[in-house]
C-alpha cells in the first residue's frame, strides 16, 4: 500500500511538472519572502538597500510529496561609484525530482536619482548549469526513462526596471530572457538555448509601507508574473511591522497557497524571516505545505551615516 501511495505521488509530481512546462508556465522558483531579496528577480533592485546587502532564502516546498522542490538562493548587492550605480551578484539552486538547476549572475545597475525617488535600470548576466538522470526513476522496462544528461551549461540575460521612494516602490523585470532546456523527451540530451519573447517569464512587483500608528506599520506587498500561454499567477502579501522590531503577515498566492509570514528585525543590521504557505491546489491531499527560512544582513561602512530604517 505504501509503495502504491509513494508512485502515485510520483506520478503525480510528474504529471504537474509535465503540465507546467507545456504550457511555458512558472519555471523559475517560487518564494513567499520575495520581497527581501527582488534582487532574484530584478537586476534594477541592485544597490536599492544604500550599503552592501546580503540576503539569504531557503525553501523546501510540498513537504511529504516525493520529488518536491528544494530551492537554495542568496545575492549580494551594494551602491557603488557614489550611488550612480548598483552591482551585485546572485547564486539559485533548485532540485525537482531527477532535474537539478544552478545559476550564478551577476547584476549591474544604473541608477538615477529624482525628487526623493531613485529609478534604476539593470542588466543581469550569468550562467545556468542543468542536469536531468532520469535513470534515478528506476523505470528499467523504458529506455527512455534509462537516459542521464549530465550537467550542461549554458548562458543567461535579464532585465530589469526599479522605482522607490522611502513609502512605496515598483519594479517590472524579465529574469530569463534565454531559455534554457534540456529535451529529455525527445531521446537526446542536447542542451536546447532559444531567444524567444514566447517564453519570457514579465514580473510585476509593488509595495510600500503605511504607518498606522507611532508602533505600528502596514508593509503591503504584490508581485504578478506573466507568461504566454498560462494564467497570471498573483502573490499578494501583508505584513503588521511592530516597534520596528517584529512582523506578522498573511498571502495568497493564487491558484497556489495561502501563507504565513514572521520575522524579526535582531538588530539594525540582521533580519530573519520564516514562512508557512498551506497547498490550495490538487496537490493539497499529498503534502504538508511548503517552508521558507530567510536571513538578511546589511553592511554599512559608511560610520557618519544616519542608518535609516530599509522596509524593502
Amino acid at each position: 500500500m505504501k509503495n502504491i501511495m509513494n508512485f502515485r505521488k510520483s506520478l503525480l509530481l510528474i504529471v504537474s511538472m509535465a503540465t507546467c512546462f507545456v504550457s511555458k508556465g512558472q519555471f523559475d522558483p517560487n518564494f513567499t519572502q520575495y520581497m527581501f531579496n527582488e534582487a532574484i528577480i530584478n537586476p534594477g533592485y541592485a544597490g536599492s538597500r544604500e550599503c552592501v546587502s546580503g540576503t539569504m532564502l531557503y525553501r523546501q516546498q510540498w513537504v511529504g510529496l516525493d520529488g518536491a522542490p528544494t530551492t537554495l538562493t542568496g545575492s549580494v548587492h551594494s551602491p557603488i561609484m557614489g550611488g550612480k550605480l548598483g552591482a551585485g551578484i546572485n547564486f539559485v539552486n533548485e532540485k525537482i525530482g531527477v532535474a537539478q538547476r544552478t545559476a550564478v549572475s551577476a547584476n549591474g545597475a544604473y541608477r538615477l536619482a529624482l525628487d526623493n525617488a531613485t529609478l534604476s535600470f539593470g542588466l543581469q548576466l550569468g550562467l545556468v548549469s542543468l542536469s536531468e538522470n532520469l535513470s534515478q526513476l528506476n523505470l528499467q522496462n523504458d529506455q527512455q526513462f534509462m537516459i542521464s544528461s549530465g550537467k550542461k551549461t549554458a548562458p543567461n540575460l535579464g532585465f530589469g526596471m526599479y522605482y522607490s521612494t522611502s513609502k512605496w516602490y515598483g519594479g517590472l523585470s524579465i529574469p530569463r530572457m534565454i531559455y534554457n532546456r534540456i529535451d529529455v523527451a525527445s531521446g537526446s540530451t542536447e542542451l536546447e538555448n532559444s531567444f524567444n519573447v514566447d517564453y519570457f517569464h514579465y514580473y510585476l512587483t509593488g509595495g510600500g509601507v503605511v504607518s498606522l500608528s507611532n508602533m505600528v506599520k502596514l508593509r503591503p506587498n504584490a508581485m504578478m508574473k506573466i507568461v504566454k500561454g498560462a494564467p497570471a499567477q498573483i502573490d499578494l502579501n501583508a505584513n503588521l511591522l511592530f516597534n520596528d522590531m517584529i512582523w506578522a503577515g498573511l498571502g495568497y498566492r493564487s491558484g497556489d497557497a495561502v501563507n504565513l509570514m514572521l520575522g524579526a528585525f535582531i538588530n539594525k543590521q540582521l533580519r530573519i524571516g520564516y514562512s508557512y504557505d498551506y497547498t490550495l491546489s490538487m496537490l493539497q491531499d499529498y503534502n504538508t505545505g511548503s517552508h521558507e527560512i530567510m536571513i538578511g544582513y546589511d553592511l554599512n561602512f559608511n560610520k557618519d551615516k544616519v542608518v535609516s530604517p530599509r522596509y524593502f
